[in-house]
């Protein structure tokens, strides 16, 4: 394995996170801190507690993995996109750097910005809110596991795109949709009957609750449910990019 290699694209991802600090870090830390006050302190003191957690302490996991998700994303999928784009991706297909050391520096860069702005808005949150958590371990494993596994879904949608507005489109239309019907701002115990059954469908649900229960022992989805679900979408996701390098799939165009 080429470390030098991997070291060298690892840091040049992270440093352009430094240069466009306001875009990838303080942006979405005001963002989430606006959802703490309006949810968390106007709405959540008229809201009474959900599993024996205040609503404002109830939300953080949810607004955590909705930042985390949308971050991943966008950090994988811009990180491979502009050497398309520029056409240096021709420099480092013909180097002799591996696909397998190309995606684990990436994917690394991505999921590295995305957990460490995480970090910044679970500080964020204690802040706003009272909150503990009561399973670390569990909490840091959802936490890198999710932002892996979403960098590498980033790191798909950037091979995939051939133009800016569709690095935006599954985010948007898509990821942050489920996001919002996956739980983060209310338990899927609270619903119908047929809907619940329906929102067990979406994959988010069970991020949200695994992160959720390790914060506060209370789940939608067994805790062992959320793992298994994790890891065969960062099954998927491996096998996909692995067919992507592959057959070459859009990586010149």
């Amino acid at each position: 394995m080429n470390l030098h290699a991997i070291r060298a694209i690892y840091l040049f991802e992270m440093h352009r996170t430094w240069r466009t600090i306001m875009q990838s870090i303080i942006s979405p830390v005001i963002s989430t801190s606006l959802y703490f006050v309006v949810f968390g302190s106007a709405i959540g003191g008229r809201i009474p507690e959900i599993n024996g957690v205040s609503y404002g302490a109830f939300i953080v996991p949810g607004l955590v993995m909705l930042s985390l998700l949308t971050q991943s994303i966008s950090n994988a999928s811009f990180g491979i996109y502009f050497p398309k784009f520029t056409g240096t991706i021709y420099e480092l297909l013909s180097a002799p750097v591996s696909y397998f050391e190309i995606v684990v520096a990436y994917v690394g860069a991505a999921a590295s910005k995305s957990i460490i702005l995480g970090v910044i808005i679970l500080a964020t949150a204690a802040l706003f809110v009272p909150m503990r958590i009561e399973h670390p371990f569990v909490m840091v494993l959802f936490l890198v596991l999710t932002a892996v596994t979403f960098s590498l879904f980033g790191f798909i949608i950037g091979i995939w795109a051939d133009g800016f507005e569709k690095l935006q489109l599954v985010p948007l239309m898509i990821v942050t949709p489920l996001t919002f019907l996956g739980g983060s701002f209310y338990s899927i115990d609270m619903l119908p009957p047929f809907w619940r059954t329906v929102t067990l469908f979406n994959p988010v649900v069970y991020l949200i609750s695994g992160f959720r229960w390790s914060f506060y022992s209370v789940s939608d989805v067994h805790i062992g449910t959320s793992l298994g679900m994790t890891a065969v979408f960062l099954v998927v996701c491996i096998l996909i990019v692995r067919w992507m390098f592959k057959t070459g799939y859009r990586l010149k165009s």
